[in-house]
């Protein structure tokens, strides 16, 4: 089952609940298979990693493993609380993210490298 992410690339989210609750970070991949996302700096964890030919001495990495998507809210600029996202169609048809609490629109952020 594929769920509905309504977060994407880039948002800037507080953490709601457990752990890390209060902390914000960035969303650097959503997994709609799973229903999480990944958040830089958010649930880090230490994995051992054994001896390899790409890593001969195995040693103890940090990553940074996915949050379910009900624990984040995405932070509205201007209160700098966290929200929910809704969704509004505009006389031209196009559909565009809104602030639940507002009601404001999401400025887009933009993802591209800059390249092709």
């Amino acid at each position: 089952m594929t769920y509905k992410i309504k977060l994407k690339k880039g948002d800037l989210v507080v953490v709601r609940s457990g752990k890390y609750k209060g902390k914000t970070g960035k969303v650097t991949a959503t997994h709609p298979k799973d229903n999480k996302v990944t958040v830089e700096g958010i649930n880090v964890v230490k994995k051992h990693i054994k001896p390899t030919e790409i890593k001969p001495q195995g040693g103890i990495v940090e990553i940074t493993k996915p949050i379910w998507v009900s624990k984040v809210g995405l932070v509205e600029p201007v209160t700098k609380n966290p929200t929910r996202i809704g969704y509004s169609i505009d006389k031209d048809g196009k559909k565009s993210r809104v602030y639940k609490s507002s009601g404001k629109a999401v400025k887009e952020v933009s993802t591209d490298k800059g390249g092709k």
